[in-house]
């Protein structure tokens, strides 16, 4: 997987290959990532080279300054269907320490996800089984089409639900992760809304697109430095006695954000009515890549 560069050329023309595409900010997105899924014949089913490539993917976005947003999407008919069915049959043939050593591997994968310091927006289309359903719960906002359908359907398969089973649990709550855990049941998009998996449904694929690029854009209006703390600080307080301990930590953290340089400057720019400069530095480097180019990094 390439590393981020650091500066952005388009080559829109240059097709997808392998497990995974990856298309960097350009001028008309010149803040955003958007990280496809490419097996739409397999129905984007994980296999150890799309594993592999996703958590590639995700640490090159960590360490890339200018992304604000990620959009986590897919080719085809399905968002994910789960573990690929071929893996699955060599899996079942191995020896505890290999299935271990894969089950970690996976394990990674979703960490590098839900631990990526800038917001992931998960598109959802079709089916969305297994580790797809980890893949949106690792996600901090999901938007899917009315006839997505969901499932954990490892206990089905004599299986569990492990690797995704913190993330899954933390978006939907425990009581809920049990019914759909030990049911494996089949979830549509509205049930899914409800119990907090997914935060909003569309009609068809055009509005779908609509909403991700509304809330990627809402995201990106926002400061960079403030947007990136306010994910830490969910994690920080998450499950945290409201003690003095964690009293202080909130004291602390906006008093960081007070003194930051991009705190004093939305604050100097909410009183004088003007675009905060964090904005101005988006139009121009939106002009820089429309006079320069963009690239378009496929792995």
């Amino acid at each position: 997987m390439s590393q981020a560069p650091d500066r952005f050329t388009p080559d829109t023309d240059r097709p997808a290959h392998g497990p995974l595409s990856m298309m960097w900010p350009d001028a008309t997105e010149p803040c955003l990532v958007r990280v496809r899924l490419g097996r739409p014949a397999q129905h984007n089913a994980l296999d150890p080279a799309l594993i592999t490539a996703l958590t590639d993917a995700f640490r090159a976005i960590a360490s890339a300054p200018h992304v604000r947003v990620v959009v986590l999407e897919a080719e085809g008919a399905s968002f994910c269907a789960g573990a690929d069915l071929q893996h699955m049959r060599a899996a079942a043939e191995q020896d505890w320490s290999t299935n271990h050593a894969d089950a970690q591997a996976l394990a990674a994968m979703f960490h590098a996800v839900a631990s990526c310091p800038v917001p992931v927006i998960a598109r959802v289309q079709g089916a969305c089984y297994g580790g797809g359903v980890g893949l949106v719960a690792c996600a901090d906002i999901a938007v899917a089409i009315t006839s997505a359908t969901f499932r954990l359907s490892e206990a089905a398969l004599g299986l569990i639900p492990a690797t995704i089973s913190p993330y899954v649990v933390r978006a939907v709550g425990e009581r809920t992760a049990r019914r759909w855990f030990i049911t494996a049941e089949t979830i549509d998009a509205r049930r899914a809304q409800a119990h907090g998996l997914v935060h909003e449904i569309a009609s068809d694929e055009a509005t779908l697109d609509a909403t991700v690029s509304r809330i990627a854009g809402t995201i990106a209006r926002n400061s960079p430095q403030a947007v990136r703390s306010c994910k830490r600080l969910v994690d920080e307080v998450t499950g945290r006695p409201i003690d003095a301990s964690l009293r202080d930590l909130t004291a602390r953290r906006i008093a960081d954000a007070r003194a930051s340089s991009e705190g004093r400057e939305g604050i100097q720019a909410f009183l004088q009515r003007r675009t905060p400069n964090w904005l101005e530095a988006d139009r121009l480097h939106r002009s820089s890549l429309r006079d320069d180019g963009a690239d378009e990094l496929n792995d």
